[in-house]
């Protein structure tokens, strides 16, 4: 009962002209962002977290904002998936397996129609799930100290190693590149200058802005740069619009499995809803019968991956309002957000603000709600926008980076830096390192090098206080388990690669 009265308060603020205001133009921008290939939910969020403090927005009011921005995203990354078999954003690749080969079918609406319902359930599903979980969970995470505090941090270090696939190594470089970006600056406790090579304007360390700016939205438009053609028309959506009560039939169970799948992804630091659409879909591919049509236009090989995409963006909520680990690459972003108003995230910000975190919860549900209200009628109008060239799109993110980054602190230095990260952003990207993984190493590091410090402070020193509680034993267990598992999962591939001796 007491959860369901925090939750009304949450309906409270959420309702509030205003905030409804502000969750309309989120959904709005965030299905436009998502449904354009390369954008995707981090540059979003990241473009409009400037804009949203040079206007003085409340907290409540801006996270709302972001966080309708993201679900936005993972709402309209489907459409350019399905339409033109080119993903939005990263987490809609497996919707593009089954989505466009319906819309070669002539089934282009139904597609739409079918995987906006799954998005909307599956996001239902998850922000119960936040309500649920998430006051527990910070209930339990009241007794954590900094020594159990840097062991989680390491631990959400390691699942992005761990979760990385076929990458693990770039995973891992990408991270540590991220952890001694947050190092730069002015040493808190000795005021010794590190790695500012005689720069005034690093003295106060590298801003979160001007590096998710210049990691995400530069090197966006270097690659867009690249490429030569304008645009591709999408195939048309003829027929019917929306599905039937027979094909909610055939994918009803598959939503629910989706959604309670890609919440607990969600939940996993650094799984995110990239990671919870692959396990989705291939956990409904091998539940089906022999005579399914996975990979050739198969309702529910569309409906998991969607479904769990939005579950996710929601799931991932939950780490980082109760822990302050970011449970995806986007909620990083919001994290930093939330540091531009002096805000901490952890378990006493249910305590301490409640009014943001159930106003956040709140508004989740409210999102999902205009979300699939606002997709199925206005299909038309989204696809026309894939048509949109390229060359129109790059002078666009970048006046609105610019700005964005002049803002914070009205300085050219802040140009020039942003530049340069998007330069060497640029570069990575085309070694294949996930940038993600660097803005999470840099979030994390501050926060890890501050508790660490702080646990050495208490224990005079001894090193013994990282693993001295239950808690920290059973995270450094995490921590083995996440680094050992990539290891294991290559030699079981390696091994059914060699043949069998006669």
């Amino acid at each position: 009962m007491e959860t369901l009265g925090y939750l009304g308060q949450g309906f409270g603020v959420a309702t509030t002209p205003l905030n409804l205001f502000t969750a309309l133009c989120g959904t709005l921008i965030g299905t436009v962002v998502g449904l354009l290939p390369g954008l995707g939910p981090i540059n979003g969020v990241a473009l409009l977290i400037p804009i949203a403090f040079a206007l003085g927005l409340p907290p409540e009011t801006s996270l709302i904002l972001l966080a309708a921005v993201y679900l936005g995203c993972e709402y309209g990354g489907r459409i350019s998936s399905i339409l033109l078999n080119i993903p939005g954003e990263a987490s809609a690749v497996m919707t593009a397996l089954d989505g466009h080969p319906l819309a070669r079918q002539g089934k282009g609406g139904i597609a739409l129609s079918i995987s906006a319902a799954g998005s909307f359930t599956g996001g239902l599903i998850a922000t119960i799930g936040v309500t649920i979980f998430a006051p527990l969970l910070a209930k339990w995470a009241v007794a954590f100290g900094p020594a159990e505090y840097f062991v989680m941090m390491v631990f959400a270090i390691t699942c992005l190693a761990g979760m990385a696939g076929n990458k693990p190594m770039k995973t891992a470089v990408a991270s540590l590149i991220g952890l001694l970006l947050a190092c730069v600056g002015i040493d808190a406790n000795s005021g010794v200058y590190r790695f500012t090579f005689d720069a005034l304007g690093l003295a106060d360390g590298i801003q979160f802005v001007v590096l998710v700016l210049g990691l995400f939205s530069i090197s966006e438009i270097l690659v867009l740069l690249e490429r030569t053609y304008y645009g591709q028309t999408a195939l048309k959506t003829s027929g019917r619009m929306m599905f039937n009560a027979k094909e909610a039939m055939l994918v009803k169970w598959t939503v629910l499995r989706s959604g309670v799948v890609g919440f607990f992804m969600g939940i996993l630091p650094g799984a995110g809803a990239t990671m919870a659409s692959a396990v989705a879909y291939m956990s409904e591919k091998r539940m089906a019968t022999k005579d399914n049509r996975f990979g050739d236009g198969d309702l529910r090989g569309l409906a998991a991956p969607e479904t769990a995409n939005s579950a996710a963006a929601c799931g991932s909520m939950v780490p980082m309002l109760t822990l302050g680990v970011p449970g995806s690459g986007t909620t990083a972003v919001m994290l930093g957000a939330l540091t531009l108003y002096n805000i901490t995230p952890g378990p006493m910000l249910f305590q301490t603000d409640p009014q943001l975190v159930w106003g956040l919860i709140a508004s989740l549900f409210i999102a999902n709600v205009m979300l699939v209200v606002m997709n199925i009628p206005l299909i038309r109008v989204f696809t026309k926008i894939l048509a949109v060239p390229y060359w129109a799109l790059v002078p666009g993110i970048a006046i609105v980076t610019a700005i964005g980054v002049y803002g914070v602190h009205a300085t050219t230095f802040d140009l020039f830096l942003m530049i340069v990260i998007g330069v060497v952003g640029y570069i990575l990207r085309k070694f294949d390192f996930p940038l993600s993984a660097v803005l999470l190493g840099f979030i994390l590091g501050g926060i890890m090098e501050q508790n660490l410090r702080r646990a050495l402070s208490i224990s005079n020193g001894e090193l013994s206080i990282l693993w001295s509680s239950p808690i920290t034993w059973g995270g450094w267990a995490l921590v083995v388990l996440m680094l050992v598992l990539p290891m294991y999962r290559g030699w079981r591939q390696r091994r059914a690669r060699v043949p069998a001796n006669p």
